[in-house]
């Protein structure tokens, strides 16, 4: 009778463990950096290349954590995710679209980062890429 007791005890442990491990992961916010989401596209295409942009506004340039922030985006195999920073107080486009330009030219001046993750999980980082 003891055992079963234990081994309940045991379990109820092991499942408390491993809730609260899935629940205190690392995210976006808890980066420095201030950063914000303030445009999105995803394409429609569910059976195909998912296409996610995004414009995210930073309060500093830290890199490490820009490069942390595009790790953090979602991701889908043979997709393409891409991440442009700005820096807050700039302008920064309101819309995003896929393609090679993803917004208009008079931002370019102003990003400060291109985060991609290519077909297979590729992934590049580029400091002031319009520039």
């Amino acid at each position: 009778m003891k055992l079963k007791y234990l081994a309940f005890a045991a379990l109820a442990l092991l499942l408390g463990w491993f809730v609260f491990d899935s629940l205190s992961q690392p995210g976006v916010g808890d980066l420095p950096g201030g950063f914000q989401e303030v445009a999105t596209y995803r394409n429609e295409n569910n059976t195909g290349p998912i296409v996610r942009v995004y414009a995210v506004t930073v309060a500093d340039t830290l890199w490490r954590a820009m490069r942390q922030y595009g790790d953090f985006m979602p991701y889908t195999k043979y997709g393409n995710t891409k991440v442009y920073f700005f820096r807050q107080g700039r302008p920064v486009p309101k819309t995003v679209q896929p393609g090679a330009v993803s917004f208009g030219a008079e931002f370019n001046p102003n990003c400060l980062a291109r985060y991609e993750k290519e077909v297979m999980g590729n992934v590049t980082f580029e400091r002031y890429p319009l520039r």
